[in-house]
């Protein structure tokens, strides 16, 4: 498939401090997708890099316009880029009401009356704001605030739309509803979105594909679940979502720890020290075939599943396993842990910027 955005081999420096290192991805047209890691890795400078508010010391950035043209976007001053950016902070006027606020971008590039009124009309429909055309931005709620950003930005049909953590002024249970909200969107206008978060479960919920980002560097980029299932290396599987990393060592026999062989693929053929990760849902508790004993130290109910946290002498911090249902077990209960090979990945020990 032919991208839409490259990104090839982009650096950028502040000072002494690299904020991007050799930066390559291809973004794909009509594409849902995240720059995710913690504070500090760059995915803002890049995101800024692209909008044109950062000018990167090397490489280059060029988008693909619907006939195959290339352009290189480093070449356009940041008004001329067929991309929009929608910032964190909204920055609604709050003077005017949301149809203006709307429609204010439209007004400066002189489209007649018309046009403004017929894409202004459109996008209200699109977002679900046609009953609060006339409010101002004080009358609305966090997540219609948030949604008109959101329309403002797609009214002037940009062909990349970026999201500078667009989700973290609002409270949980409406960030929630707007992922769901966004993803919707998205599919709706046909516009390709690029968000930048430090959220994972709000990139595992809303991306087609993420780029893991750590020391201004791509440590991987995939879909959700090959990012969980497969992650390309320890900082990976540390960062999305929860587990245990096991220490030991790959030898003729496998994969070995705590005196013992432990069951796990070998999708990168790793020998020598390495970590098992081992994700909760896929450790089993009192299952026959018990590889590692341990003693309940804490157990969690979450109305439709558990969690069993299990102390197992040699490993730092408790093994948990995620179920169904209530807690089928109690805290100081002697107890077996289990898991199947193909469900807990080994991975190069020390690999990725932060791995053990």
């Amino acid at each position: 498939m032919t991208s839409l955005l490259t990104i090839d081999h982009v650096s950028k420096d502040f000072d002494t401090t690299r904020a991007l290192d050799d930066v390559s991805l291809e973004i794909r047209p009509n594409e849902f997708f995240a720059l995710l890691g913690p504070s500090g890795c760059g995915k803002t400078t890049l995101l800024r890099a692209i909008a044109g508010f950062e000018d990167p010391d090397d490489g280059r950035i060029s988008i693909t316009d619907a006939d195959g043209q290339e352009t290189d976007l480093l070449a356009l001053p940041p008004d001329k880029r067929p991309v929009n950016l929608m910032f964190q902070s909204y920055a609604l006027f709050p003077h005017m009401n949301v149809r203006k606020n709307i429609a204010y971008g439209l007004e400066r590039e002189g489209l007649s009356k018309q046009e403004i009124n017929s894409r202004v009309d459109e996008v209200l429909e699109t977002v679900g704001l046609v009953d609060k055309a006339k409010a101002r931005p004080a009358q609305l709620s966090g997540g219609q605030r948030q949604r008109v950003a959101l329309a403002r930005a797609i009214v002037k049909r940009p062909r990349l739309l970026l999201l500078d953590e667009p989700l973290s002024a609002l409270d949980r249970k409406v960030r929630a509803e707007m992922q769901m909200e966004l993803k919707r969107l998205q599919h709706e206008v046909g516009i390709t979105f690029v968000v930048v978060t430090h959220d994972q479960e709000e990139a595992m919920s809303m991306a087609d594909r993420i780029a893991v980002m750590h020391d201004g560097r791509v440590q991987q980029v995939a879909d959700p679940v090959t990012l969980y299932s497969r992650p390309a290396n320890v900082f990976v599987a540390d960062f999305i979502g929860s587990g245990t990393l096991l220490p030991g060592d790959v030898g003729a026999t496998g994969f070995t720890a705590l005196g013992r062989t432990l069951p796990g693929s070998n999708p990168s053929s790793v020998s020598g020290p390495a970590v098992l990760v081992l994700r909760p849902e896929s450790v089993r508790v009192d299952g026959d075939d018990g590889v590692l004993d341990g003693t309940v130290v804490e157990t969690h109910f979450y109305g439709g599943s558990s969690i069993t946290a299990v102390r197992v002498d040699g490993v730092d911090g408790p093994v948990v396993s995620r179920d169904r249902g209530a807690p089928r077990h109690e805290v100081g209960q002697s107890v077996h842990l289990s898991w199947s090979a193909d469900d807990a990945v080994i991975l190069e020990a020390g690999s990725g910027a932060d791995g053990p």
